[in-house]
């Protein structure tokens, strides 16, 4: 997927360690496996394939098609402003990495993991706890703008063009963002809705707090391309004390 994921694993007590250690190997088949399937540039990928109409939805299989379901119920929640469809092409990525990264989590959790941090490319996944994430500074690099505490298990996805340029755009107009902001980080329970609802976010631009704000279970902060923030009512009980140490960064 073109980016880098950390494992922060901690094991119960009485957690079979060669148990665990599967769990760990068949959580990191299943992201490469993501990747063979769902890439927009490897060729011969189901997707690529269907974008091209040699596969139907039918002939990708159970999870190309729960992903897509995923994508639509985003879609439609966003408006339009999270779309798998632009400029002639067919796009599921702004979804696909964090509904990933939730079912690695999900199945390092059920081989007896107490507690998980999956770190896909700067977007999170939390299970058990505690765990502290640090949200990044789009405007000063290794500078952190506040702290996420969680306890039992969140997701936390940051979009914005401080690391990779540019490559979110408005997609009702191709252009970049209306009143864009430096970076959006969205909180909810699991990384497959953070993921997407941070992309739709970022594309709205200053109009993205109030969609944030009428979304259950959903908080969002943003930096403002001069260095303001604003965060949905709700974000504070997420936020802990940004001096203590071992924080990890979104």
């Amino acid at each position: 997927m073109g980016t880098v994921f950390s494992f922060d694993v901690r094991m119960a007590a009485d957690c079979d360690g060669a148990r665990m250690r599967a769990g760990l190997v068949a959580a990191v088949a299943s992201l490469h496996r993501v990747d063979e399937v769902f890439s927009t540039f490897r060729e011969d990928s189901r997707v690529s394939r269907l974008a091209r109409g040699e596969l139907t939805l039918t002939d990708c299989g159970a999870e190309v098609a729960e992903v897509f379901r995923h994508c639509e119920t985003e879609e439609r929640l966003s408006d339009g402003w999270f779309t798998t469809r632009y400029a002639g092409g067919l796009d599921p990525t702004g979804l696909v990495k964090g509904w990933a990264v939730e079912r690695a989590v999900r199945m390092l959790a059920s081989s007896g993991a107490a507690a998980v941090c999956l770190n896909g490319g700067g977007d999170i996944q939390l299970y058990g706890g505690p765990w502290r994430v640090g949200i990044s500074d789009p405007l000063c690099p290794g500078g952190l703008v506040t702290v996420v505490e969680a306890h039992d298990g969140l997701a936390v996805a940051t979009s914005g063009p401080a690391e990779r340029g540019c490559h979110i755009v408005d997609p009702h107009t191709g252009g970049p963002p209306a009143g864009g902001v430096a970076s959006l980080t969205v909180v909810t329970p699991g990384l497959t809705q953070a993921d997407a609802r941070a992309t739709a976010a970022y594309a709205m631009g200053d109009r993205a707090r109030d969609w944030l704000e009428e979304l259950p279970h959903t908080e969002g902060f943003a930096v403002t391309m001069d260095g303001g923030t604003w965060q949905t009512r709700g974000f504070a009980r997420h936020m802990a004390n940004p001096d203590r140490p071992n924080d990890r960064a979104a």
